[in-house]
């Protein structure tokens, strides 16, 4: 099988879809691995560790995309769905629930698509679940933002010239990124509160170092994946209501709740900010769909009522050479219930995860959501 990886093209992404490690796995399994030029700069991968690992590098943008099995990292511009063959395949970050016309451009075009997004969350997918392996860089990176931008010690100091208190931090949302963000700020020597509406990860919270906020919203609210189920406006306004208190008496705040296909969450609304310490920071990991702070500009920083708000996009791209790899162990993973014993692809589409991945296949849209979201915007 040829397998083909592009040079991102996408604003301000450094990632690769596949590393030399990977590649040199699958070259030695007889597939080869058409590598465009340039593609693993951003990650700082050079060209040639990509050609020791056995992979063929070009110029020749058509050949790349024209392989059996193109692998990427963010969607494909309408420019790059009209290179892909009719009976190619594509794997990669692909936006089902809100890339309506992208994922309708890949059905016209006949291409058979699995969003790294619709990997079923079940135990037996966790090694192809590059939602979870990038959010992990996020939370991280998150977690550092706050620690820079706060102009305040994170740890506590005892000093000749007195004891400085360590900082506090609250993060909203104990997903893998919140998780992430509590280990780091806790080995940075805060203080750590965590929020989340799923009762059931107080233990893991916990198991950090962190004290887990326990709200009664009423009802079990964790949904479908693992992901948390979206309020009521009722429990909304009681959610932040309480949460207004939390929020007054940190240092910094990390937001990292999201609910898949919709809007953000507002976790953190303007009076809470209002009633923050001067100096304070917000970090909000949620700005692509919005933010979980009333007052963030996706991808800008803001201050507002001397808090500084800061809304990044594409966290995961900040730190390219690990995020790849990471990801590219994603890719290996899922391709390896997608070949056969003779190295062809083989979809077994009875397979719950090939299945549940898929978003496009014989010229229609085939992933309930994303066809729910195509027909939305039709």
């Amino acid at each position: 099988m040829r397998i083909g990886v592009p040079k991102e093209t996408a604003a301000g992404e450094r990632r690769v879809a596949l590393v030399p490690e990977v590649v040199k796995k699958l070259t030695g399994q007889g597939h080869t691995v058409l590598v465009q030029r340039g593609a693993g700069e951003g990650a700082l991968i050079p060209d040639a560790h990509f050609e020791e690992a056995g992979a063929e590098l070009t110029d020749d943008t058509a050949a790349v995309f024209g392989a059996d099995l193109v692998a990427k990292v963010s969607p494909p511009t309408a420019e790059e769905v009209g290179r892909l063959g009719r009976d190619s395949t594509l794997i990669g970050f692909l936006a089902p629930l809100t890339n309506a016309e992208g994922v309708k451009a890949l059905a016209a075009a006949g291409v058979t698509a699995f969003a790294l997004e619709a990997v079923p969350r079940i135990s037996r997918a966790q090694s192809m679940d590059a939602l979870s392996s990038q959010s992990n860089v996020a939370g991280y990176r998150a977690a550092l933002i706050g620690a820079m931008e706060l102009g305040r010690y994170y740890p506590m100091l005892m000093t000749a010239a007195g004891t400085i208190r360590p900082a506090t931090v609250l993060v909203l949302g104990a997903g893998v990124a919140g998780l992430q963000a509590i280990a780091t700020a806790r080995r940075l020597g805060a203080v750590v509160q965590a929020f989340d509406v799923r009762a059931a990860v107080a233990e893991q919270v916990q198991s950090l170092g962190a004290k887990f906020l326990e709200f009664d919203l009423g009802g079990d609210l964790e949904g479908e994946g693992g992901y948390a189920k979206e309020l009521t406006p009722e429990q909304q306004a009681r959610q932040q209501e309480l949460l207004q208190e939390a929020i007054a008496k940190v240092d910094v705040v990390i937001t990292t709740a999201l609910v898949p296909g919709r809007p953000a969450p507002k976790l953190v609304t303007a009076e809470a900010v209002r009633n923050m310490k001067a100096g304070s920071v917000i970090v909000d990991l949620a700005g692509e769909a919005g933010g979980n702070c009333e007052l963030s500009q996706p991808g800008k920083t803001v201050i507002e009522h001397d808090v500084k708000i800061l809304a990044p996009l594409n966290l995961a791209s900040t730190l390219a050479e690990h995020a790849s790899q990471l990801y590219a162990r994603n890719i290996s993973a899922l391709l390896e219930l997608m070949v056969g014993e003779d190295g062809s692809l083989q979809l077994d589409f009875d397979d719950e995860i090939i299945a549940g991945a898929c978003v496009t296949r014989g010229g229609e849209i085939v992933h309930p959501g994303a066809k729910q979201a195509a027909g939305a915007a039709a």
